[in-house]
């Protein structure tokens, strides 16, 4: 994932940073490794650990423990942050201090439903009105959204909120990508699908060997995407959607 230049990149932000094992955490170590100062920010103090061990490695990183379903909580990160040239988008779903919800549509208070949206997309929604105007009158951005093949392509029985939140970060990463572009910043999202986190169930694990390669991915398969879409390699990938799920959305027989 080093091999990626960050010419003009300087320093990122990375949201949902906190589990060893996932994704956004991946991400930041594969930024580190690159060159760039990161910020990981996650719900619970676990992403201070994350941070640690980026330095530990010989990266650059300092950690924040913020709810970015909340604009005042948003503020302050990026009072404790400070600009930054990427921005990556991952948090949501759920965390240790909201589990992720899975229930059947009916069944849904407005609360869970609000939940589901505010995890996912009203933390993105947030974050990226905190750091874009930055980017903006540097002339200079990446923003990259971790969204789900869940929403914008498929779905699953009990996760209407989710869904419905995940295929808005897809919209998001649309209008964003046409406002702005003209000013230097590029917007992309990463759609992953089965992959082996900490957080899958042994039923998603299950489901991962029935896609076209046979296994689930990996964090760093999905990091790799990401860096990709915030190099100076893609300068020219503005609103596009990068599906990392082995093929898996292409079947209509799945074993």
């Amino acid at each position: 994932m080093s091999g990626q230049s960050f010419q003009r990149a300087r320093r990122a932000l990375v949201t949902g940073a906190g589990a060893a094992d996932g994704i956004g955490f991946a991400i930041a170590r594969g930024l580190a490794r690159a060159g760039l100062a990161v910020h990981l920010t996650g719900a619970s103090e676990r992403v201070l650990a994350r941070a640690a061990e980026i330095r530990a490695d010989g990266g650059k990183a300092e950690a924040s423990v913020f709810d970015l379903t909340r604009a005042a909580e948003v503020e302050r990160l990026r009072a404790a942050c400070g600009p930054v040239e990427i921005l990556v988008n991952n948090a949501g779903m759920g965390s240790l201090a909201q589990p992720a919800l899975q229930a059947p549509f009916a069944d849904l208070s407005e609360a869970d439903w609000n939940r589901g949206i505010s995890v996912s997309l009203t933390s993105c929604f947030l974050v990226t009105r905190g750091f874009l105007p930055a980017m903006l009158q540097g002339g200079f951005g990446r923003i990259v959204n971790i969204a789900s093949v869940t929403g914008p392509y498929v779905s699953n029985a009990g996760e209407s909120a989710y869904s419905a939140a995940k295929a808005g970060m897809v919209g998001l990463t649309h209008a964003l990508a046409l406002e702005a572009g003209p000013s230097g910043v590029t917007v992309n999202a990463v759609a992953p699908g089965w992959i082996d986190t900490g957080a899958a169930t042994d039923e998603e694990r299950r489901a991962a060997l029935k896609t076209p390669l046979g296994r689930a991915g990996s964090p760093d398969e999905v990091a790799a995407c990401a860096l990709f879409l915030a190099s100076d390699q893609a300068s020219y990938v503005n609103g596009s959607v990068l599906v990392v799920d082995g093929g898996n959305i292409l079947q209509e027989r799945k074993g």
